[in-house]
Formats: structure tokens, C-alpha cells, sequence
């Protein structure tokens, strides 16, 4: 059996949610599983000394186009949230709570997280974005139990979980959001979805 294609991503990434919405779809469509991996992308920063594209001077404001853009043409709604960049602890830590137990609603709950960010209103995101209540609520409306949730989100095995996920990123050369592996093959960006589709039906080039 194939391996599945790991999919990292970074719950503050705009082009992690248009990715979101198609990297399964894609691996559906040549027999692959994919595995979520959200991870923080602020610490491989610091460790890479690199900056998001958003606090460059010269690229924040093309960035701010692209991502509206880039969503319109993958048919999503965007509106940026109005605390940007911001902290994902606690959505990344929900997630991996969800994924211990039930890995295949723990990607519909990241989803509901990033329609949440990425595809309301800002006036939600004043009271917060991903606060551990928020991400509790969201799990709740995709079935998970609320009170669960966000004990788990606090949990030691879950940070346990979300610091071996940064450890792994750093060791498998994983420097931004969204970024794929396949069979060890690396690729960066919701931009390169269309060669990951590609690599899987020819098996390479």
C-alpha cells in the first residue's frame, strides 16, 4: 500500500486553508490517505530567521492581494482576520486532540477552524481568534464533546503532541505553510497542488 502524503500546515496560513480544502480531494483521487499536521510556524521562523511575507515592507501588500486572489480562484470565500498575524496554539492543540480521537473528524474540525479565520466575518475574530473556548465551540459543532475538547486542548499529552510536530518539521526540512511530502518528494505552497495532482498520477519525473 501506498504511504500517505503528509500535509503541514499552519492554522495562521491563508494559503494552508485554500490547500486544506484540496489536498484530500487530490489524494482521494490517486488512492493516498493524507495525514494533517498543523504545526507553528513562528518557531520555524526564528529558527530559520525568515519573516511571513506579510511583514515585508515590499511584499506584505502583494501578499494581501494574492491571498484574496488565490482564494477566489480555488472557489473559497477570504476575508482577513482583523488580528493578523496571530496566535494558533490553541487551534493546533485542539486539533491534536481531535486527531487522537477521531482522525477523519479532526480534519473537519480544522476546516470549521479555518472558515472561522479565514472566511467570516472580522467582527468574530475581535473577541479572539483561536482561543481555546472558540476552538472547543467548533468541535462541539462537528460533533466532538465541548467540555472534552478543551480539557484536552490543555492536556499534557496534546502539547507533547504539538511540540513532537515541531520537532518533526525541522527535521524533515518543513519551512512553511502548507508543505506536502510525498514518498519523501517535498513540496512548498497551495501553488504547487497542481504538481503534487500531477507527481501522483505519473509517479514522478
Amino acid at each position: 500500500m501506498a504511504e500517505p502524503i503528509d500535509f503541514y500546515f499552519d492554522f495562521t496560513s491563508p494559503y494552508g486553508y485554500i490547500a486544506a480544502h484540496q489536498i484530500d480531494q487530490i489524494g482521494d483521487r490517486h488512492g493516498r490517505a493524507v495525514r494533517w499536521h498543523p504545526f507553528l510556524l513562528g518557531a520555524v521562523f526564528k529558527l530559520t530567521n525568515m519573516q511571513p511575507p506579510i511583514a515585508d515592507p515590499m511584499k506584505g501588500p502583494y501578499a494581501l492581494r494574492d491571498f484574496a486572489r488565490s482564494a477566489r480562484l480555488a472557489g473559497l470565500p477570504f476575508r482577513m482576520p482583523a488580528s493578523f498575524p496571530f496566535h494558533p496554539v490553541a487551534a493546533a492543540r485542539g486539533f491534536y486532540w481531535a486527531d487522537a480521537v477521531d482522525p477523519e473528524r479532526a480534519k473537519r474540525l480544522a476546516l470549521a477552524i479555518y472558515a472561522r479565520l479565514f472566511a467570516q466575518g472580522p467582527e468574530i475574530h475581535d473577541a479572539g481568534p483561536t482561543t481555546p473556548e472558540m476552538v472547543a465551540d467548533l468541535a462541539a459543532d462537528v460533533g466532538f464533546d465541548r467540555d472534552a475538547c478543551l480539557a484536552g486542548i490543555g492536556a499534557d499529552d496534546t502539547k507533547a503532541r504539538l511540540r513532537a510536530a515541531g520537532e518533526q518539521v525541522v527535521a524533515r526540512g518543513v519551512f512553511g505553510s502548507p508543505f506536502f511530502l510525498i514518498d519523501g518528494e517535498p513540496f512548498f505552497g497551495a501553488d504547487r497542488l497542481g504538481q503534487v495532482d500531477r507527481w501522483l498520477e505519473t509517479g514522478g519525473w
